[in-house]
Order: C-alpha cells, then sequence, then structure tokens
C-alpha cells in the first residue's frame, strides 16, 4: 500500500494559524503520512532565527526585514491582538496547559522528518537570504511544492 501523503501551504504569519499547520503536520505524521509544508509569504516568518543574523541588503530588504517578526515566537495573533497583550496571555494559557509552543512544534516536525519548504520567489521578493533561516530546511519553488501537492490524499492552504 502507498504512504499517504499530506501537503500544506503555510501562507498565514499569524502564530495560531502557524500552530494549527504544525499540529495538524505533526499529527499526520505520526499517522504514518509522508508530510510536507511549503512556507510562502507571511509563513517563512515561521522559520525566521530568532536571533539576528547580519546579511548584506538592500534598503528594502533592510525595511521587509525590520517590518516583520524576527523567528515563530513573534508572530501576533490573528485575532485578540489587544495590543500585544492576546499574544502574552495565549502564552501563559500555553505554558499552564503544558501545551507546545510553535518553535517546539517546528522542532518536532523536523525530528519526524516532514519535510519544510521555502518559496524561494518568496525568500527573494521579501530579500530573505538562507543564513536567516532556520537549519535543516529545504528551498524550492510552487512546482516542487505542485509535484508533492499532485500526489497528497490531504492538501491544506493556511
Amino acid at each position: 500500500m502507498e504512504k499517504k501523503r499530506t501537503t500544506i501551504v503555510l501562507f498565514s504569519g499569524d502564530y495560531d494559524k502557524a500552530m494549527a499547520a504544525y499540529i495538524i503536520a505533526n499529527g499526520a505524521a505520526a499517522y504514518d503520512h509522508e508530510v510536507t509544508i511549503f512556507h510562502t509569504f507571511w509563513g517563512i516568518n515561521a522559520l525566521r532565527k530568532q536571533e539576528p543574523v547580519t546579511v548584506k541588503k538592500g534598503f528594502l530588504e533592510k525595511m521587509f526585514a525590520k517590518m516583520m517578526p524576527q523567528g515563530a515566537e513573534k508572530l501576533g495573533l490573528s485575532k485578540m491582538q489587544m495590543l500585544g497583550m492576546g499574544h502574552k496571555m495565549i502564552k501563559h494559557v500555553m505554558k499552564k496547559h503544558n501545551a507546545l509552543t510553535l518553535t517546539q512544534l517546528v522542532e518536532m516536525a523536523q525530528e519526524q522528518d516532514i519535510k519544510l519548504v521555502t518559496c524561494t520567489m518568496t525568500m527573494d521578493l521579501l530579500g530573505l537570504q538562507e543564513e536567516e533561516l532556520i537549519d535543516n530546511i529545504e528551498y524550492a519553488g510552487v512546482a516542487a511544492y505542485l509535484a508533492d501537492a499532485e500526489q497528497g490524499t490531504v492538501n491544506l492552504f493556511i
């Protein structure tokens, strides 16, 4: 029997939506699915390193870098942001209930051999460089994602 495949396009840069994508991905991997998460546009921020990386950039690329969140734990919520208090409150509730953080879910995905792919076209548009992203991820265009999705049993866009 052929292995089932799950593909997820992570377009959103919202903490709660990225968490949902990673919870589904890790669950699918636990059910023995071959899983790909294709990070594009704001979803790439879930893979940014949390510490600043010095790379040569032009003015616009520097501006994008300053405006975008620096790593998974800096992503905002999709609702109830309340000037940043919503994010702090959800983190408090998560800690109280021993829920994994987004960073931990990304690490778990890597441990489960989930294919984490970053859209190279989006990287070019936003002025991101490989050095600014976490290690052990893949870089590809939409054609690579479509090749995985074409064989997918479950295909999600978050």
